[in-house]
């Protein structure tokens, strides 16, 4: 089976240490946990990532979304939103 990383299609968490103009610019964020949060979300004020990247979903913890297979993401892409205080993975859709 051949995969490919999705991409962060699109990521409106201004605050992020890795968000510039509403793009991820992590090499591979990590999703999940106790709910689908991306881990790799960062507030700092500091900017970091690659500015000719778009970051992808590198690892999906999120056992019960549907797009979960093997710990991999197999969405076509995913959008990351704010939620409470945290990041979180607006693409996750329950089995």
């Amino acid at each position: 089976m051949t995969m490919e990383m999705p991409k962060i299609l699109m990521c409106d968490v201004t605050n992020c240490a890795y968000n510039k103009n509403s793009e991820c610019h992590a090499m591979a964020i990590t999703v999940g946990g106790t709910h689908p949060i991306c881990d790799t979300f960062l507030n700092v004020p500091k900017k970091g990532g690659v500015s000719d990247m778009i970051g992808g979903v590198g690892a999906c913890k999120e056992d019960e979304c549907k797009f979960n297979q093997l710990l991999e993401c197999t969405a076509a892409g995913i959008k990351i939103g704010m939620h409470s205080d945290h990041a979180d993975c607006k693409t996750f859709a329950a089995r």
